[in-house]
């Protein structure tokens, strides 16, 4: 479901083996440090399909911890002194390159949306039906039976396809809950070893939160390999993908995520993920996936 971890510790941390994905080489302070809260439940019972709330948490919880998500879940900012010091895998593209602020940044590609994470420093742009979520938006996927709801892994301000793409009451509990086909979004990965663990580990975390959970065994991850975005920017991207996942309730189906990881003008490391359902009749084709990704791109984040 939408949650995450806490600060690797000495072996008692109860949280310490929540996250099936865990990247080994995280050294404090780790980026899942501060839990995102999710909104207060509407209506009686429990929340049961968290896993498909690809737009969970808003509102005043994340408005109020912006700053401190930002620098610590999502990469608004550094607070890594006591992490290794990331090494890029290239130079990030000059300021003079690209010298637009983040208010100012514009679609690429004719005709999309231009999606920003002012904090991070990031953009990337999306086909015009998708909708834009505020900056200070995160989404987020937890284990089912944390009842913390710790991010397993998050993006921040994302673009959603079709936000109510599925609405079931699977539980029977009056509440209609709606699942998205699609996502995508940025986030800070702050303690890191390498792009290439981000990309390895965030793709398969996105895949066994949303769709396959409790079972790690449906997910399986691609070679990670090295990619180059149309703004000149380089780093590592994998695929992971779910399949044969039990189809329980009306909206489940297999899924499919990539994550490209890189560093951002900060010199600090990040990541853009696509989560979306597969198997599917309107499932968004790769070829799309890979023309939003070619769109990533940097700039000075608002708040180094």
């Amino acid at each position: 479901m939408w949650s995450g971890e806490r600060s690797p510790g000495d072996g008692t941390d109860p949280q310490q083996h929540a996250n099936p994905y865990r990247q080994p080489g995280y050294q404090q302070p780790n980026p899942y440090t501060v839990p995102v809260q999710p909104p207060a439940p509407q209506g009686p019972g429990p929340r049961d399909r968290r896993t498909r709330a690809l737009a969970i948490a808003v509102a005043a919880a994340v408005v109020v911890a912006a700053t401190v998500t930002g620098a610590v879940l999502l990469g608004g900012g550094g607070d890594d002194e006591a992490g290794p010091d990331p090494t890029p895998t290239s130079a990030p593209p000059s300021t003079s390159a690209d010298p637009r602020a983040a208010g100012e940044q514009k679609p690429t590609v004719a005709g999309w949306k231009v999606v920003v994470n002012p904090g991070l420093g990031v953009a990337f742009d999306v086909p015009a039906d998708w909708a834009l979520e505020s900056p200070d938006w995160v989404s987020y996927v937890a284990e089912n039976d944390d009842p913390e709801d710790t991010p397993l892994v998050a993006m921040k301000a994302p673009a959603v396809l079709k936000k109510q793409w599925c609405s079931s009451d699977d539980d029977k509990d009056g509440r209609t809950e709606d699942t998205a086909l699609a996502s995508a979004g940025s986030r800070g990965n702050n303690g890191a070893k390498s792009t290439e663990e981000i990309a390895r580990a965030d793709s398969a975390a996105w895949v066994y939160g949303l769709y396959t959970q409790p079972d790690k065994k449906k997910v399986s991850t691609g070679p990670v390999t090295s990619f180059t975005t149309a703004s000149g920017l380089t780093g590592s991207v994998a695929t992971s993908q779910s399949s044969g996942v039990v189809r329980r309730d009306k909206c489940d189906s297999d899924g499919r995520a990539t994550t490209f990881a890189f560093t951002n003008r900060a010199g600090d490391f990040a990541s853009w993920s696509f989560v979306g359902a597969t198997g599917v009749a309107d499932e968004v084709p790769q070829a799309t996936v890979e023309k939003v990704l070619s769109t990533v791109r940097v700039f000075t984040p608002r708040d180094a």
